[in-house]
């Protein structure tokens, strides 16, 4: 069997991405894989039950590769692949043993490492937990400084938000999925990201102060509004010129009207607010049109004519009768 070669056969012919050959690889999940080639042979177009028919298969083996493809980024829950039903116990499977693990963690590597400051920062991890930090460093191929950088990162915004609870490895998994489509696989390109999400953060909190929103948090509305604008590189002076012109003619802080406002400063390639009041305010009368017309007197200024006839009337009074 060595000396032979192994050949397809059949006319037909699908056509698979570099990059997903290596993510289907990686995870080693033969299912998944299995049911990708299905998805490709039809096209996206089959329901899970479907699938699971066709495949000779179980809704719950369906749900199961499913999951492990939605976690991989190869497939997205909507159309005709739907999200499993909520009642559908879904459970996922394991991309490493426990066996494999100890392993990793008794040669004295980085993870072991990754691991015990993993453990003082949320406390001892579930097989679970230990699973998933497994994945992010194997699977994605995450430096482990990175990965301290990422859940010391989750950790800050969880106590953000007034949780009071440490984030869950299930958590800080998602949130490597974003790094790793972002391209922040690196210690500086995570340095560099984090910088970036303070100076915005900071942006924000400014702007929020200029809005006058006290006791909350920015919706998410808001949210996106106040985003496009730093991204326009706006800064919380100019928003509070905006939200003034804004309560001033509409009576209500209107994020519509302001954004208006906004976006025409940004077609004129204003964007301080020594720039935005020197050259978008109403251009004033000349001053010289407030005078009196010709003929006209000004209000409060002397007139000749009277000065003269006053004159003559005080020097009769003093000559007397």
């Amino acid at each position: 069997m060595a000396d032979k070669k192994i050949r397809l056969s059949g006319p037909e012919i699908v056509t698979i991405a570099g990059t997903t050959i290596d993510k289907l690889m990686r995870a080693g999940d033969g299912d998944a894989a299995l049911l990708y080639l299905f998805m490709l042979k039809t096209h996206g177009q089959s329901t899970p039950d479907e699938a699971a028919a066709a495949m000779g298969k179980s809704a719950g083996w369906v749900a199961s590769a499913m999951a492990v493809l939605s976690r991989l980024n190869l497939i997205e829950y909507e159309n005709s692949m739907e999200l499993p039903q909520q009642d559908m116990p879904v459970e996922e499977p394991r991309r490493h043993s426990p066996d494999e693990i100890k392993r990793e963690i008794d040669t004295g590597s980085d993870f072991s490492a990754l691991v015990d400051e993993t453990q003082r920062s949320l406390g001892i991890l579930s097989p679970d937990g230990l699973e998933r930090l497994f994945g992010i460093y194997r699977d994605m191929r995450m430096p482990a400084e990175v990965i301290m950088l990422l859940i010391t990162h989750c950790m800050t915004e969880s106590r953000r938000r007034g949780g009071g609870r440490a984030p869950s490895m299930r958590y800080i998994e998602k949130a490597a999925y974003t790094w790793e489509r972002e391209g922040i696989t690196s210690i500086d390109r995570a340095e560099e990201y984090l910088r970036l999400l303070e100076v915005r953060r900071s942006a924000r909190g400014e702007i929020k102060e200029a809005l006058q929103i006290k006791g909350r948090e920015l919706s998410d509305t808001e949210k996106s509004y106040v985003d496009d604008w730093i991204a326009m590189g706006f800064g919380a002076d100019a928003v509070e010129i905006a939200y003034d012109r804004t309560v001033t003619n509409t009576g209500k802080p209107a994020m519509g009207y302001m954004d208006t406002i906004i976006k025409n400063w940004h077609g004129k390639k204003l964007r301080t607010s020594q720039e935005i009041l020197e050259k978008d305010r109403k251009p004033e009368k000349d001053r010289r049109s407030w005078g009196p017309k010709n003929g006209e007197q000004e209000f409060g200024a002397p007139d000749q004519q009277e000065i003269e006839r006053m004159q003559r009337v005080l020097d009769r009074i003093k000559e007397g009768p």
